[in-house]
């Protein structure tokens, strides 16, 4: 469990980290450098899900051997897909990463929604649902290995 107290916003109690795969974890399908290695890290404090519509095929054999739990979703209603899922492990206790228009209802859902802007972009939606921007997964998983960082950025 990841908890932390922000002053004029809420104490977070993160027991699980959900992740959207491609433009969030990876880009064209390929994993970015730096996301195992803090993975690994995460996973002796919350358990980490990934879920995706797998677009290029690649993330069971990208995730394979690493501490996380992978769900291919199918390909219509992604964004009900994820929020469901969330819901089911308790949203509020949730950290949510991702970055496209089918992630804003978890983002939104979650304790803590967190938007990465990677080579894909992020959309508008996504966005204005989430509570963090980051320009880097390993700078949104950082935040989360050191959580005092989210102080500077959500206390009031």
């Amino acid at each position: 469990m990841i908890r932390i107290q922000i002053p004029g916003f809420r104490t977070l109690v993160l027991e699980h980290l959900v992740l959207d795969y491609n433009g969030t974890l990876a880009v064209d399908g390929e994993l970015k450098n730096g996301v195992s290695e803090r993975l690994c890290i995460l996973a002796a404090h919350v358990t980490i899900h990934v879920i995706t519509a797998d677009t290029f095929g690649r993330a069971r054999s990208a995730l394979a051997g690493l501490p996380c739990e992978l769900s291919v979703l199918p390909k219509k209603r992604q964004d009900r897909a994820k929020l469901s899922y969330v819901k089911r492990l308790g949203a509020r206790h949730c950290a949510c990463i991702g970055n496209g228009r089918n992630d804003r209802s978890m983002l939104k859902a979650a304790a803590l929604g967190i938007v990465v802007v990677l080579a894909e972009g992020a959309s508008a939606e996504a966005l204005a649902s989430a509570r963090v921007v980051t320009g880097s997964i390993t700078d949104a998983l950082d935040l989360l290995i050191h959580p005092l960082r989210l102080l500077a950025t959500l206390r009031s």
